[in-house]
């Protein structure tokens, strides 16, 4: 079984420990999610072999890892480029006082909407999408994003090249 099948069971369950702070990570901890950030199809005997624990023990761990809401799911990652998403670009976005959540799920229903965040500073939100070329950006941006009430202004930044760092989410130490 790898994690990833494992944590199919979990996929509609809400995330837990919303109410509890987090528990604390140790090393082995640490060490079983670079292995799953890096392989999420990591099997549950080769993740325990790498950290040097039992298979029981990686198994509990990896599950209280989910159920405690730090491993929120698995996926591929994509170039999306090479996927047919060649544009890329961040959104800035100043939107009307408290109608974040209004406009959260508004974004998140934009096709190509790859990261939305609640910012401070000179604007509220940042939103992150990928688009097939710079044509559909463009509509995305002036016809859909400019057509939501709650949003008074837009910013585009195109993105010329990225890098993913997925594999370095988690710092070393604690």
């Amino acid at each position: 079984m790898t994690a990833e099948q494992m944590a199919d069971d979990w996929e509609h369950a809400p995330p837990g420990g919303s109410d509890q702070p987090p528990r604390p990570l140790d090393a082995i901890d640490r060490d079983i999610l670079r292995i799953l950030q890096s392989d999420g199809r990591a099997s549950i005997r080769s993740v325990a072999e790498r950290v040097h624990v039992s298979r029981a023990n990686a198994y509990a761990r990896i599950n209280r890892l989910i159920e405690d809401g730090v491993i929120r799911g698995f996926g591929a990652r994509v170039n999306h480029e090479r996927a047919g998403h060649g544009a890329s670009a961040y959104i800035t976005l100043k939107i009307v006082q408290n109608s974040w959540r209004t406009v959260r799920e508004q974004l998140q229903a934009l096709p190509g909407a790859a990261h939305i965040a609640l910012v401070s500073g000179d604007f509220d939100v940042l939103l992150l999408v990928h688009t097939p070329d710079n044509r559909t950006l463009r509509e995305l941006v002036l016809t859909k994003l400019q057509s939501i009430p709650e949003v008074l202004s837009t910013r585009t930044l195109l993105v010329f090249e990225e890098t993913d760092l997925n594999r370095r989410i988690l710092p070393d130490e604690p």
